[in-house]
């Protein structure tokens, strides 16, 4: 299975409401439930004004479109990781899944992959 790295840092925030969000940025994703909005994005890109917000995460995906009737690739890629003690902050889109680190655990993060069969690019 091959990974890609994102390049930049992410920032995952929580927001008042969604005017705080610039949606003519490129990468964002954004949640909402009926406690909060969540928002994870390029740190450079985060609202000035956030309720709460942790900095220092970086990201990969799967590459490729997932189908929906594969069952466990994300739950083997966070089990590989937490085996490692890498906590995981996971988005999941149509097409794949987004699997984010904290900064310090990157390097580390996809070199543990690598030696479990994973590509990385």
């Amino acid at each position: 299975m091959l990974l890609k790295a994102l390049p930049y840092r992410l920032t995952v925030s929580k927001v008042e409401d969604i005017s705080a969000i610039d949606l003519k940025k490129e990468f964002y994703f954004i949640s909402r439930t009926d406690d909060e909005i969540s928002l994870v994005c390029k740190t450079e890109d985060t609202p000035l004004k956030t309720l709460e917000r942790e900095d220092g995460w970086r990201g990969f995906y799967i590459e490729g479109t997932l189908d929906f009737s594969l069952i466990g690739i994300l739950s083997k890629t966070s089990r590989i990781l937490a085996d490692s003690k890498i906590g995981i902050f996971a988005v999941s889109t149509y097409n794949t899944d987004y699997i984010l680190v904290k900064e310090e655990n990157f390097n580390r993060a996809l070199r543990v992959l690598s030696e479990s069969g994973y590509e990385i690019q």
